[in-house]
């Protein structure tokens, strides 16, 4: 794949990214009013974070499968008092540290040109899929955040149900779809179509529940049969992006329990610094697997959870 050679996204990438994750972790422990109390109490959230980045950043699957059960959990046990506007906030943020990391490794990864892309995927094709998922993405997230509103059960609910069935679609079509048929390498003119239209569709499941686009573009690309980092590192890159450009609006509009984000961060940054090897690892039955049975998982939870 051709490398990515222009300097001023090399530095961004090696320099920039690092640099402004810094500054917004620091401002959250000088600016966020944080509970001593209430640090103490959640003091497991590294862990959380670790296992929500590795898993987000391996497979596409947007953190938020892991944080919202989380989240939920201390909902329940009276922890602290989170509706689901602001656990959609917390994860978005927790996000915006984790995936951003992923991101970058991923990246570097095929700048280095070391287990590089497969042969006869072009760098074009890769950037292709980022920007036409974005164009649907971005658009269809803001204005869902700006014009629908709906109350915090309902929002579980539909999460609920879009998790399940996400990860059923995803681990049938793992074992049933594409065995023995070669690996796609390029875009056709209704794969273009399609993957803005999983844009607008997962830009308004992103605002609704943090999560959505990745997971929509690593199962249409999963389906589609491309090589495995074609599938994940695309869903990664534009969720980062998604989750950056939807956090606006919750700085704005939602009192965010700083708390949570402060010792999650951390461990969602370790997370997607790792998880890019272990995908490799796993390769791409296995990663699909393991993806679609905690998304199942943890719907099923919380649809017991709350029945």
């Amino acid at each position: 794949m051709t490398s990515l050679k222009k300097p001023f996204l090399k530095r961004f990438l090696t320099i920039g990214v690092p640099l402004l994750l810094g500054i917004g972790y620091l401002a959250i422990w000088v600016g966020g009013d944080l509970s001593t109390a209430l640090l103490q109490q959640i003091w497991y959230f590294p862990i959380i974070g670790i296992g929500g980045a590795i898993i987000a950043n391996s497979t596409g699957v947007g953190g938020g499968v892991v944080f919202i059960p989380a989240f939920n959990i201390l909902s329940v046990d009276g922890v602290i008092a989170l509706n689901m506007t602001k656990i959609v906030a917390i994860s978005m943020a927790i996000q915006c540290f984790g995936m951003s990391v992923g991101s970058m490794r991923w990246l570097k990864r095929i700048d280095a040109g070391i287990g590089n892309m497969p042969s006869g995927v072009s760098a074009e094709t890769f950037y292709r899929i980022c920007i036409l998922v974005l164009v649907g993405c971005l658009p269809a997230l803001w204005a869902t955040q700006l014009l629908v509103e709906v109350s915090s059960r309902q929002l579980l609910v539909w999460f609920k149900y879009f998790s399940l069935a996400l990860g059923l679609v995803l681990l049938i079509t793992t074992w049933t779809v594409n065995r023995g048929r070669e690996e796609q390498t390029d875009l056709l003119a209704f794969d273009e179509k399609i993957l803005i239209g999983i844009g607008l569709l997962g830009g308004v499941a992103t605002a609704l529940f943090s999560v959505g686009v990745g997971e929509l573009v690593a199962l249409y690309l999963f389906i589609r049969h491309f090589p495995l980092r074609v599938c994940v590192a695309p869903a990664v890159i534009i969720s980062a992006l998604t989750v950056l450009a939807g956090m606006p609006f919750h700085l704005l509009n939602t009192t965010i329990p700083w708390e949570v984000v402060a010792l999650a961060a951390p461990g969602a940054m370790i997370g997607g610094y790792i998880a890019r090897p272990i995908a490799e690892a796993l390769g791409a039955r296995w990663l699909k697997t393991f993806a679609a049975i905690w998304i199942s998982g943890s719907s099923l939870y919380l649809i017991l959870l709350y029945t």
